[in-house]
């Protein structure tokens, strides 16, 4: 069982329900939620936990010390004032059953997932965290679930161009004791 989550635009709880009954088995927001965090605990209460998904797209703050991250919003282009980690405690708090993590420096370089952010925001966090932005080798999925402490990860240009098959990714997880659906 894979689940499907839809994302993007979805601005209201009835808008989250229109896509349940679609066919979804979760929905995703960020900027919505950003702009109104009540929305998180009211689909919470009408849905689940399980079902509510909060996305962070989160940057680093140049020469922070220790290092921080600011939370934008509107696919990226707007920073807003929260701390990711700050923000992510929160959503978990007000109902969120997983936190989507994008690191938007590593994301579509390819050169791994920021693993300084992810286990931040995964060891402060009492649900699920998948990993997101800047996956390039098996090597960077592997480092993302042990290093990160994601509990998940996700992944596109790496088999976008055809240079590993998600099978070859899945295959080098287990070999190194990460447990997979072979």
């Amino acid at each position: 069982f894979m689940p499907l989550t839809v994302g993007g635009g979805l601005r209201t709880v009835e808008d989250m329900r229109r896509m349940l009954l679609s066919g979804a088995d979760k929905v995703s927001i960020n900027t919505a939620a950003v702009a109104e965090p009540q929305l998180i605990a009211r689909a919470a209460d009408r849905f689940g936990s399980q079902c509510v998904v909060v996305a962070i797209d989160a940057k680093r703050v140049p020469d922070s010390n220790p290092p921080s991250w600011r939370v934008h919003t509107y696919g990226g282009s707007v920073a807003e004032t929260l701390d990711a980690i700050t923000w992510a405690q929160m959503a978990a708090a007000l109902g969120a059953g997983e936190i989507l993590l994008t690191s938007m420096d590593a994301d579509g370089h390819r050169a791994g997932y920021d693993i300084e952010l992810t286990a931040a925001v995964s060891t402060s966090v009492p649900v699920p965290v998948i990993a997101s932005g800047g996956a390039g080798s098996h090597k960077d999925l592997y480092n993302a679930l042990t290093y990160g402490k994601a509990d998940a990860v996700l992944a596109a240009s790496i088999f976008h161009y055809e240079e590993t098959r998600i099978a070859d990714a899945k295959a080098y997880l287990a070999a190194h004791g990460v447990a997979v659906r072979l």
